[in-house]
């Protein structure tokens, strides 16, 4: 009866992600992501750490994966805004610098304060002081990132023709549909939109990517998004093209 019971539940989720199913296609590698959008340059990787293990969620490199999907967008599609939603430690942020040094790098995070008064969603990965947001490009004193700090819930983008935009903020179902909604208006037709922590086949191991899928799934029945969404096999990026 419990094993039962479990499949149930299983089906009863992937069946609600019907629309997501049909228009996600995991490949192989990176490389498949340049053939498929005819991208030439492969994606500056130079942090040592994409090569580290600290968590269950670092298995089969899934950190290098990521910083391949989405390095090979940044460094290849000629950005001069790029938009990234959860600076985090600015990691990420360094990553897309190095790929697309000529770009404006507009990144968001919001305030702790907002945090601790519970106003920034269940899944969100650090809340970080305003001076440990960004540490990273901070440090290399990189001279072309834009740092915000706001709330999503309550931004409203004053930002037009975004090559590029990384959306890693909040992983709560809601958030990630308000982001999308908010970011389509401000793409530029042929830019790219990735998010994190998606990948259909781990729904049932973690609820941050539960959330994050069914989020997307919405956008879909939203009419929001109608295109396929790529996603590097192992790696936590989906990659939409507007």
């Amino acid at each position: 009866m419990i094993f039962q019971n479990l499949l149930s539940q299983k089906f009863k989720l992937s069946n609600s992600l019907t629309l997501l199913e049909m228009q996600t296609i995991e490949v192989n590698n990176f490389i498949e992501i340049k053939r498929l959008f005819k991208l030439q340059l492969d994606p500056i990787l130079d942090q040592p750490d994409l090569y580290k293990f600290e968590y269950e969620e670092d298995l089969n490199e899934r950190r290098l994966r990521d910083a391949e999907s989405l390095g090979v967008i940044a460094r290849n599609i000629d950005c001069k805004r790029i938009l990234e939603i959860g600076t985090s430690d600015g990691k990420g942020t360094v990553l897309l610098a190095a790929n697309a040094p000529a770009a404006e790098i507009y990144t968001i995070n919001i305030p702790l304060e907002e945090i601790e008064r519970g106003e920034g969603g269940s899944h969100i990965t650090h809340g970080l002081t305003e001076e440990q947001i960004g540490k990273f490009y901070k440090e290399r004193q990189l001279k072309n990132i834009h740092q915000i700090f706001a709330n999503t819930a309550n931004w409203v983008p004053d930002l037009n023709d975004i090559d590029l935009a990384f959306i890693d903020g909040c992983h709560d179902k809601e958030f990630v549909i308000n982001d999308t909604v908010k970011i389509m208006k401000v793409m530029r037709p042929g830019g790219f939109i990735i998010w994190h922590d998606f990948n259909p086949k781990l729904i049932s191991n973690y609820k941050w990517i539960r959330e994050v899928s069914e989020g997307i799934n919405e956008l879909y029945k939203m009419k929001v998004l109608k295109n396929r969404i790529y996603q590097v096999k192992d790696s936590w990026c989906g990659i939409y093209r507007v």
